[in-house]
């Protein structure tokens, strides 16, 4: 069975086929469908995000995002999608490795969030495995790591289903909902298997 399968496509840059899912890196054209899905699962994702900026959700605050993905994946240091279902093309959330580190880490980190109307779907869980394949076969890392607040059962679950492993916690480790919050963190390794 294929898990991911990364392609190349000039109008659209890096596109990765999951089970079900279709990661594209993000454009100016999914600024609607994405500013929707994100207004209408505020209440579903604050608990677990950074605060979100007051402009979070306008045009010129998703091109500076643009910007700064951009940017990122031109120095090499992220990989950000959006999460597309592939039977209709609906945007369900978003998948990215960040904080790429090559030299003697050979590591990144990955994130993902998922619209409140998509979550359970299995949806995420397909993205984040394309990810991790991507980080392991394209991009040729050793180690990809995450990290979610304990009471995030629904993440924690994700993570172990995956094969991560739960490495320890990290005392408010990051700044979430403007709180700086503990966090386990999790880590999958080149050669673990990946579920």
């Amino acid at each position: 069975m294929v898990v991911a399968r990364a392609t190349a496509r000039a109008d659209t840059g890096l596109v990765i086929e999951g089970v079900g899912v279709t990661l594209r890196r993000p454009q100016m054209s999914d600024y609607e469908q994405w500013s929707r899905l994100r207004e209408r699962s505020r209440a579903f994702l604050t608990p677990w995000e950074p605060s979100w900026a007051p402009d979070e959700l306008t045009r010129g605050g998703y091109r500076r995002r643009l910007r700064r993905y951009m940017k990122d994946v031109r120095d090499g240091f992220a990989a950000p999608f959006h999460v597309f279902r592939t039977s209709d093309g609906a945007l369900v959330g978003g998948c990215n490795l960040n904080n790429i580190r090559r030299g003697v880490l050979q590591s990144c980190s990955i994130g993902y969030w998922v619209g409140e109307s998509f979550r359970r779907q299995g949806y995420t869980r397909a993205a984040a495995r394309a990810a991790v394949r991507l980080a392991f076969d394209d991009l040729g890392l050793h180690r990809v790591e995450a990290a979610c607040v304990p009471s995030n059962e629904p993440s924690r679950t994700l993570l172990e289903s995956l094969g991560f492993k739960r490495e320890g916690v990290a005392r408010a480790y990051l700044r979430i909902n403007g709180a700086w919050r503990d966090h386990l963190l999790f880590a999958l390794v080149r050669g673990d298997a990946i579920l």
